[in-house]
């Protein structure tokens, strides 16, 4: 079930009441551990084995780690058991397809049988978040877990298993250690959180996909401002459609008395692309950080080695979200983007004299452009749409005048939303007014039917 459902209203209706009850008992990580469960088993009623699994293999290594001062061994079982599950279930494919790719290219004649398994949800969301407690607990940051029901819960956590944000063993498995004291004040933000993803999903994501479906579906048939305008608005598609998913998980663990970190920050509003990803995504984006890029030696070897650290960790970063070549090129434009303007960026003359609206609306533009190739579905399309728009061809049918100015009120909700409303929005009855108005809008106007969210793919 995902949180946009009736299914889902009805879960956490059953669900709240008797957690509010049992939180200050030794029932309430039981509770919230089957019901996890239950809401993942909806999906598919095998999945859990597999989280299961999972969760085991990790707490024991932590277990091993714990009893001894060999401490190696049992991370790598960590390591290999997660990276392998990953490898299985991702990227199988894509490793046999580009083999039998090469194949044909050296004239045999002789093709790999295609795996045709189906990538659990949540995957990599849940597996990276467990990967925090093992690693934490090598690195000596995180101490280690007696109760393996309390780990199991945090790996599983309802909130974050889907799509994260990819929580820290420190912050959320501390949290999970003490009954929380749910609040009037924690009500009213959660239920303010929950509304405003709900609305970003069904009124802003899904409405933008109509357009963007239809263009990239087609890119042949569309001349460049047709393409820009869909290659613009999927920016704002996908950035809605990941930040309202959550914004509304992030409600839901509110409602519980547990805070989840921010994943995005206001990212179009960033004046550099390092600011871009201090913004975009930002429980990933540091989770690269803090377990590949700082280990492969950070910015500590020279200006080369950073630089080869830097593009390294966004070509994983971009396999992460998909196992076709495409991300892959989608992680490497972003790193070649950051080796290139990361000095520039560091400049007095950057930072001081250029205009902050030249910097955000160069940033925009460079992350719209890597989109592209985010979206496209395959790269012959990618190309086609980045030939068309530089040939600048302005045959199109049916311009979208409302949706270009769409695009441009949400840009300028952003910067005024991050200079003026989030103080106003802060008092809790200002917020509960504002979510009813908001749930008023989307029963008028929300699309029929579920749309699936995009980084459920990954």
């Amino acid at each position: 079930m995902y949180f946009q459902t009736w299914t889902f209203a009805l879960f956490f209706l059953l669900f709240w009441p008797v957690y509010l009850l049992v939180k200050g008992t030794r029932l309430r990580i039981p509770w919230l551990l089957a019901a996890s469960y239950v809401f993942y088993a909806s999906l598919n009623p095998l999945y859990p084995i597999l989280l299961l699994y999972a969760t085991t293999v990790d707490y024991v290594a932590v277990t091993g780690m714990a009893k001894t001062r060999a401490k190696t061994p049992w991370l790598l079982l960590s390591l290999v058991s997660s990276l392998g599950l990953l490898g299985l279930f991702k990227y199988s494919r894509l490793v046999v397809e580009t083999l039998n790719a090469l194949l044909g290219q050296c004239g045999l004649s002789y093709a790999i049988p295609v795996p045709g398994m189906i990538l659990p949800v949540g995957l990599s969301f849940f597996l990276f978040q467990s990967l925090t407690y093992t690693i934490g607990h090598y690195r000596g940051e995180v101490e280690r877990e007696p109760n393996f029901l309390r780990y199991a819960a945090f790996v599983a956590f309802f909130p974050t298993l889907l799509m994260g944000p990819i929580e820290r063993a420190r912050n959320l498995l501390s949290q999970l250690r003490q009954p929380p004291a749910v609040t009037w004040h924690d009500g009213a933000e959660g239920l303010s959180l929950f509304v405003v993803g709900l609305f970003k999903k069904l009124l802003l994501a899904d409405f933008l996909a109509l357009y963007v479906d239809k263009v990239y579906a087609a890119p042949g048939h569309f001349g460049s401002p047709a393409l820009l305008m869909a290659t613009f608005a999927f920016a704002w598609q996908v950035y809605f459609d990941f930040s309202g998913y959550t914004d509304m998980a992030r409600g839901v663990a509110r409602a519980m008395g547990i805070r989840l970190m921010l994943n995005f920050n206001n990212p179009y509003l960033a004046t550099g692309l390092g600011d871009f990803w201090r913004r975009w995504h930002i429980s990933l984006s540091t989770w690269f950080r803090d377990y590949l890029y700082i280990p492969l030696g950070g910015n500590r070897r020279g200006t080369l080695s950073t630089y080869r650290n830097m593009f390294f960790t966004m070509v994983i970063s971009g396999l992460w979200h998909g196992a076709t070549w495409n991300f892959a090129l989608w992680g490497a434009i972003h790193g070649l983007g950051r080796v290139f303007t990361r000095k520039l960026e560091e400049t007095a003359f950057y930072r001081d004299r250029v205009p902050g609206f030249v910097k955000r609306l160069y940033v925009f533009l460079f992350v719209s452009f890597a989109w592209i190739f985010f979206r496209a579905e395959s790269f012959g399309d990618a190309w086609q749409i980045v030939a068309r728009i530089a040939a600048w061809a302005w045959t199109d049918p049916g311009f979208p005048i409302v949706l270009l100015a769409l695009v441009a009120a949400v840009w300028l909700y952003e910067a005024v939303f991050e200079c003026r409303l989030r103080a106003i929005l802060q008092p809790a009855p200002v917020r509960i007014g504002f979510a009813v108005v908001l749930v008023v809008c989307i029963a008028l106007f929300a699309r029929s039917g579920v749309q699936p969210f995009i980084y459920s793919q990954f």
